[in-house]
């Protein structure tokens, strides 16, 4: 019966739990984006951009055998997805303003004492 407990501790603690929502909304978010970058931004700019390049159909490049088109692609459409990312984030900061830093603590009583006596043994 200890497992059964220790694994109840384990899959219900805040950290995990919370973690589990975390991945969730983001395997959510990442849906949203990917869809963002596939369905508005790439018809809407990358394609006419690669017609104007000669490239429309730049997945099917290759040289000697080597596909480097799909590595090409999968680079774009990773650039594309970071450069959404960075300003759906960027947005989001500044709807929700800069994080308050709370003003750090002075200095507690022992470290109070500590420095006295650093700065009487330096004294002598």
């Amino acid at each position: 019966m200890g497992f059964v407990k220790e694994f109840k501790a384990f899959a219900f603690k805040g950290n995990v739990v919370d973690l589990a929502v975390a991945v969730i909304i983001g395997a959510a978010f990442g849906k949203i984006v990917t869809s963002l970058v596939e369905d508005v931004i790439t018809p809407l700019l990358l394609n006419p951009a690669l017609k104007a390049a000669g490239a429309e159909n730049i997945a099917k490049l290759s040289w000697n055998g080597v596909t480097y088109g799909n590595f090409l692609s999968a680079v774009i459409s990773f650039l594309c997805i970071a450069i959404v990312l960075f300003i759906i984030v960027k947005a989001a900061n500044k709807v929700t303003g800069p994080a308050e830093v709370p003003a750090p603590a002075g200095p507690t009583k022992e470290e109070e004492l500590l420095t006295e006596i650093r700065d009487l043994l330096k004294t002598r």
